[in-house]
């Protein structure tokens, strides 16, 4: 019977002190499960701050780039015809000018910064004369051209454009071959025309 008794118990005191034991291991797993779900947390962060920095960034690039665009025409009524020489073109109805990097005084574009900018121009004129308008850069080098000989009665418009990189402070005009001529009017027949498509 004593037996017993001291059976009985010693299974008590095993159950009690299995428990109290179950006890500390689960609040140790729950601590572990926590200090997992800490580190994910710290991780996620840590990423979410480093695409934060590269927005950050991104967007000052975007807003220190400067915006460069303009459009201009000859306007006016009527014919600009050489027959002495070569002659500047100067587009002095401006119909876009952000960043004022054209200058309507000299018909002069200045790259305002390094980059690559699209560059556009179109020639309007009767058929009976050749027709021209050539891009030239920093005075001296040809980029690009129309140019028409005389095909009978009517008139023509001619175009061309293309993406040019361009240095800073880099200068492009058109100009208006020896015996050749170009007309426009307040609808804009003839302009010269460009905007920054990113810098370089």
């Amino acid at each position: 019977m004593v037996k017993l008794q001291v059976s009985l118990l010693l299974l008590g005191l095993t159950n009690m002190l299995l428990v109290s034991l179950a006890e500390p291991i689960s609040l140790l797993n729950e601590i572990n499960n926590m200090k997992a779900s800490m580190e994910e947390l710290r991780t996620e962060r840590l990423t979410m701050n480093q695409r934060l920095q590269a927005a950050d960034k991104e967007l000052k690039v975007i807003k220190d780039t400067p915006k460069v665009a303009f459009a201009a025409s000859l306007g006016g009524n009527g014919m600009l015809k050489t027959t002495d020489g070569n002659v500047d073109l100067i587009y002095r109805d401006v119909l876009t000018n952000v960043g004022g990097a054209y200058n309507a005084d000299t018909g002069e574009f200045s790259a305002p910064v390094r980059g690559v900018y699209y560059i556009r121009f179109t020639a309007n004129g009767p058929t009976n004369y050749p027709k021209s308008a050539v891009l030239y850069k920093n005075n001296d080098k040809i980029q690009l051209i129309v140019h028409e000989q005389p095909s009978g009665e009517g008139s023509d418009t001619a175009s061309n454009g293309a993406t040019l990189l361009l240095e800073k402070d880099d200068k492009l005009k058109m100009v208006l071959w020896h015996n050749t001529q170009i007309w426009d009017n307040s609808n804009h027949h003839s302009t010269f025309s460009g905007f920054l498509v990113f810098p370089m």
